[in-house]
């Protein structure tokens, strides 16, 4: 088909039904040597009102066809990307429309199916790779049975009865912290290297949160940021990412790697694409610097609470967070 039957099809719309246009728009499309921008919008201006209209077998039949063309259209090629495995798979596979932000985005909203055919990608980003394999290996953490937890788990020092009968509540906090930490361990130097021990600050964030267990994550942003557990947990308990953001900011992570965080541990976050978008444009705006004098606050916060002896107050973070959240990005943009 050449390419001025493409034309033709372009200015016939109504012709044929949907399944038959669908077909014959995305055929004449790829005969084109080098589509130019304004054939590539036309095409999507075609099919995507149709796609809901079509069948399975045309939709599979456009992802294949799509997969191995060079100038595809990236909006058709992400709507069938979001399609079941089945129909998706050549896209996944092979297409070059598919940025390295669409495919951590599909794994995450389909999982493993879309991620095992992502995995067979040439030149797959390490950072995708590492990824799938760890989805692939969920349990990544070698959890002790309660009893050898409870041996790990650090001894009080003897005191007097007069003293308080109990720890602060402070102290619970950094015992439950070591706990994990200890958790995390070999049970002997001739057992396997835990995979979180003597990684990058990164590389313990990804995996730990990969584990959805919060208070593994949880630990490793502490020992990341040098901030005690309790304020770890409180950043990460909020309703919104706005405050994760900013320590990702200030350990300095890319924006692939920092969506990938926050996608692990705020899933619910990210229903669609421009929620992601949105999430990327923050990202970007926020200044590491600023991000980096907010992880200075909270560490001096940690330190003045250490000296009153008193119990973080979540509430007291997230409520500034949320008053301020506005507030700083104006500020940013205008810095």
């Amino acid at each position: 088909m050449s390419s001025s039957d493409f034309r033709q099809i372009a200015i016939r719309t109504e012709a044929g039904k949907a399944e038959r246009l669908f077909r014959a728009c995305v055929s004449a499309f790829c005969s084109l040597t080098r589509p130019s921008r304004r054939e590539i919008a036309q095409l999507e201006e075609l099919t995507l009102p149709l796609f809901d209209e079509v069948s399975v077998e045309s939709r599979r039949y456009v992802a294949a066809a799509l997969s191995e063309c060079e100038y595809a259209p990236s909006a058709l090629v992400r709507r069938l990307a979001e399609e079941p495995v089945e129909i998706a798979a050549p896209l996944l596979t092979r297409s070059n429309a598919l940025r390295d932000i669409d495919l951590i985005a599909l794994i995450g909203r389909h999982g493993l199916p879309h991620a095992r055919a992502i995995a067979r990608r040439k030149a797959l980003n390490p950072t995708i790779a590492d990824l799938i394999r760890a989805l692939e290996r969920p349990t990544l953490v070698r959890t002790r049975p309660p009893e050898t937890v409870t041996k790990l788990a650090p001894k009080p020092a003897p005191a007097a009865k007069a003293d308080v009968a109990g720890p602060a509540a402070g102290e619970a906090a950094e015992n439950a912290r070591l706990r994990l930490r200890s958790m995390m361990r070999p049970a002997d130097d001739s057992a396997d290297v835990n995979a979180f021990l003597g990684q990058p600050a990164y590389a313990r964030l990804r995996e730990t949160a990969l584990t959805g267990n919060a208070a593994f994550f949880q630990t490793a942003l502490a020992d990341a940021l040098e901030i005690d557990f309790a304020t770890a947990r409180s950043m990460t308990e909020q309703s919104s990412y706005t405050a994760l953001l900013a320590a990702l900011r200030a350990l300095d992570l890319s924006e692939d790697r920092a969506f990938l965080i926050a996608v692990a541990v705020y899933p619910g976050e990210f229903p669609h694409p421009q929620a992601i978008r949105q999430f990327l444009d923050r990202c970007r705006l926020l200044h590491r610097e600023a991000a980096i004098d907010k992880v200075r606050a909270w560490k001096d916060e940690t330190s003045s609470r250490a000296i009153r002896g008193k119990a973080p107050d979540r509430t007291g973070i997230e409520r500034r967070d949320a008053s301020n959240s506005d507030e700083a990005v104006s500020s940013l943009k205008a810095s």
